[in-house]
């Protein structure tokens, strides 16, 4: 793993964008070879697509050849619901951007058929060939994605409940309201980040991130307790957070 540390989340968040840009130029997508994105929700890369939407009203970076899968959505939530990950994902990024419709690719979580919705995710992944770069973020127990403790190394895109640590986390988006929060989501696998991706990205912000980040490097390799420290056995692992993240202290 290659790690690099900012004094300020803001700091991480431009490096992040900067460098997810200089990737997809260098490798001059076109609409038979687009470069391939994956993509988290959340707080932490909120800083990211907002670079991204300034660097492309720049002209410094064209999404018309890029194709997107994100990690997860949440079961039962409609993409006009303000809480869901379609509606974030257009509202942070994909709105202001030049990416096709065609190009997105997030989970249904209204789908009335689990099973098959996860397996046409993961045979569209494949059908790509490979993603090119998977940015993703890491929850505050070490989860990837919806990959909660006790997922398998060898887990794909399914259906999963969701543990009463993460409920309360993201309790926030909910006004606070536990009841509001849904209990289950469909997430990509261990398995469909690890072994389909040519390189993971990671934005880590936060002391709250803190336990997570030491864990995912310097923990016990391949631990289901804790999901992101299956990153160890990927190759090809790029590590961005701020000092507070990291146990630093931010010089005056």
């Amino acid at each position: 793993m290659r790690q690099a540390t900012f004094s300020s989340a803001d700091d991480a968040s431009q490096y992040l964008a900067d460098y997810i840009i200089r990737k997809i130029n260098s490798f001059r997508p076109t609409a038979s070879k687009p470069f391939v994105l994956g993509l988290p929700t959340g707080s932490s890369p909120e800083g990211i697509y907002s670079r991204l939407v300034e660097a492309f009203r720049q002209g410094k970076v064209t999404f018309r050849h890029v194709v997107t899968f994100n990690m997860d959505e949440y079961i039962g939530l409609a993409p006009s619901n303000e809480q869901s990950y379609h509606y974030f994902m257009y509202d942070k990024l994909f709105n202001h951007i030049d990416i096709p419709k065609e190009n997105i690719n997030i989970l249904n979580g209204l789908t009335n058929d689990v099973e098959q919705e996860c397996k046409n995710y993961e045979a569209k992944i494949k059908k790509y060939g490979r993603i090119h770069l998977f940015l993703g973020g890491l929850g505050p127990e070490g989860h990837l994605a919806f990959n909660e403790a006790g997922s398998t190394r060898d887990c794909i895109t399914r259906e999963v409940t969701l543990v009463e640590s993460t409920i309360k986390a993201n309790c926030r988006f909910f006004n606070n309201d536990l009841s509001k929060v849904p209990k289950t989501a469909l997430s990509v696998g261990i398995s469909t980040i690890l072994d389909n991706s040519d390189e993971i990205a990671l934005i880590v912000l936060g002391e709250n991130k803190r336990f997570a980040l030491e864990k995912t490097i310097h923990g016990k390799k391949s631990n289901p307790d804790f999901p992101s420290s299956y990153l160890q056995e990927h190759p090809n692992v790029l590590i961005v957070c701020d000092n507070a993240a990291a146990g630093l202290k931010s010089k005056l």
